[in-house]
């Protein structure tokens, strides 16, 4: 068997259909988001970053700097191995106490990412509870799906963001099911924001738990940064609320939230938690430190707002079709595979503009895009540079403008 060979068929069709992935080698300046090195080629340029998900640049914060440092200093470079074989650092358990607050929970429970909460606790929750089954929206995240799939417990698919469709979905089900209603707030390829509310509502009627991935929210929504549901008053009526550390808040991991009873499960059976190397102290006492800054202080968010309306205001004016959403992130459409990647390439090649092309697996063929997240720390010329350049290549790739 030639394995190489298959190997290489199977890459040559990605490349031929537009969706092999190639990976930017930049190198972030410390100080400088969302400036960055373009290492590419052989040569160092500068670029501007625009499809971070740093989404509030906290990832160059001196609060979190300076916590990380110290701590470093503290107590060295790695968390030993795994919690259970190594200890749970005071850090850890610092970072735990921070994210019980945020959200109003008992307990939390941090894991390496947010890919690897999810997957850990949804498949310990459909493995080990009584006939379970996962009622899952149709476009949760891989991670979730992951999960599911781990739990080898029965599924079943709501439609997006339909409430109606979820009380159908869990009526059918058998009716000593433990169901499990699994939801994300804010989807990250389109930007809307999910009907919590209504879901609640629905999931409660049914006498079923509430899984919500918070991972595009936590930091950005809320009066504290605890997400939509914060936003929306109705954290306490969530059984479960996951997020990350890696997205807003500049660092790195995932955790989820809950009862301390519903922690402690998680704690004691998921294997992805209790099999995988802790996060290193320096880098819980950075989240930390990034969680308590962004509760207290809410310019990031105001300002990042204000960046993204005004984006928006300038696309619209160009002509640059992009979904609306209620979100941050603003998805630029241009539903071909092979000019999404080019416009891309070209936006880093002659204006320094980089923006990675979201093509098929991650959304359906014929929505290709590029994803755009203004910061706070992008500046209004920034913008009306990246529109600018986005107006040429529209007009080079013969791409069909938006009717104002």
């Amino acid at each position: 068997m030639d394995f190489e060979k298959l190997f290489a068929e199977q890459l040559d069709t990605l490349r031929n259909e537009g969706n092999y992935r190639v990976f930017a080698h930049l190198e972030r300046h410390c100080g400088g988001f969302p400036k960055a090195k373009n290492h590419g080629d052989g040569a160092k340029r500068d670029v501007t970053v625009w499809c971070s998900n740093d989404y509030l640049g906290m990832g160059q914060h001196q609060d979190v700097l300076n916590a990380m440092h110290e701590t470093l200093d503290k107590c060295g470079a790695g968390a030993g191995g795994t919690r259970n074989i190594s200890g749970t650092n005071h850090y850890h358990v610092k970072l735990e106490e921070e994210l019980a607050d945020l959200h109003g929970k008992d307990a939390a429970l941090i894991f390496t990412s947010g890919y690897v909460s999810n997957w850990a606790s949804l498949s310990t929750l459909g493995a080990r509870l009584p006939n379970a089954v996962i009622v899952s929206d149709a476009l949760n995240h891989a991670s979730m799906i992951e999960g599911m799939r781990h739990a080898k417990c029965p599924k079943a698919i709501w439609k997006h963001n339909d409430p109606e469709d979820l009380d159908r979905v869990l009526s059918d089900l058998p009716a000593n099911a433990t169901k499990i209603v699994a939801f994300e707030s804010v989807y990250s390829m389109d930007g809307d924001i999910a009907p919590i509310r209504e879901i609640v509502e629905v999931a409660e009627k049914h006498g079923a738990m509430t899984y919500l991935d918070e991972v595009h929210a936590v930091g950005l929504y809320g009066p504290r940064g605890a997400g939509i549901a914060e936003q929306e008053g109705l954290m306490d009526r969530i059984t479960l609320i996951e997020g990350t550390l890696g997205k807003a808040y500049g660092v790195m991991g995932g955790y989820i939230t809950g009862s301390r009873n519903l922690i402690d499960f998680v704690r004691s059976f998921a294997s992805g938690f209790i099999f995988t190397t802790a996060i290193p102290p320096a880098v819980a006492a950075g989240a930390t430190a990034s969680i308590k800054h962004l509760k207290q202080s809410d310019s990031e968010r105001m300002l990042q707002r204000e960046r993204v309306a005004q984006l928006r205001a300038k696309l619209d004016a160009a002509g640059i079709p992009h979904l609306p959403n209620p979100s941050h992130i603003v998805p630029v459409m241009v539903k071909d595979p092979v000019k999404c990647k080019q416009i891309s390439d070209i936006l880093m090649q002659d204006f320094g503009i980089y923006v990675q092309p979201i093509n098929y697996p991650t959304v359906p063929k014929g929505t290709e895009r590029l994803r755009f997240t203004p910061t706070p720390l992008h500046t209004e010329a920034d913008i009306d540079y990246l529109v600018a350049a986005l107006g040429t290549l529209w007009s080079q790739c013969a791409l069909a403008r938006a009717v104002a």
